[in-house]
């Protein structure tokens, strides 16, 4: 007995993917990141053996994208490729690891900033693909932060003025404690 297969036939090159039995009114392809909560700011030390882990599930996507492109965008304009394979992974990935000390170690001269950053994912199509029945919709929902840690100063030398600032300059006022003794 002959059994029709409705499933979409992939007739996909290296770089494109293309569905030709994927229905019109099927809804744009979603990410949704489930590590770190993307109801929370992140804050991720530059470090090292330190690593950060960007985790989502698919939903809707019927035309398997090739290839997925990971970056992460700075507030101060600054892209940077997430990940050891300079942000371009396998398209059924859902998840990648990333080395930040490695990459700030390996990449001198684009340095992360300590700041805040927003995490943008796409397929094959390119980060301005726009909505289309089945295929994944570029994702731009995470935001997170970096920051580098500073070097350790005791209370002892903090308090003797012979810290890292040297003349109480870590000290911070509380305006509530604050009185006018003059």
């Amino acid at each position: 007995m002959s059994q029709s297969n409705n499933a979409p036939q992939n007739t996909a090159s290296a770089s494109t993917t293309s569905f030709s039995r994927i229905p019109p009114s099927a809804p744009a392809g979603l990410i949704t990141v489930v590590q770190p909560p993307a109801s929370l700011t992140s804050y991720y030390k530059i470090a090292p053996s330190n690593l950060v882990t960007f985790a989502w599930n698919f939903s809707y996507v019927l035309a398997t994208p090739t290839h997925l492109t990971v970056h992460a965008v700075c507030d101060n304009g600054n892209t940077y490729p997430v990940g050891p394979t300079n942000g371009v992974i396998d398209g059924t990935a859902t998840s990648v690891v990333w080395d930040l000390y490695g990459y700030q170690q390996n990449n001198p001269n684009t340095p992360l900033a300590q700041a805040t950053y927003t995490l943008n994912i796409w397929d094959d199509r390119g980060q301005g693909a726009g909505r289309a029945p089945g295929f994944l919709q570029p994702y731009s929902g995470l935001k997170f932060a970096m920051y580098t840690p500073e070097a350790y100063t005791s209370l002892a030398d903090v308090s003797s003025g012979t810290g890292a600032e040297g003349d109480f300059g870590l000290w911070i006022t509380n305006p509530y404690l604050a009185h006018d003794f003059g």
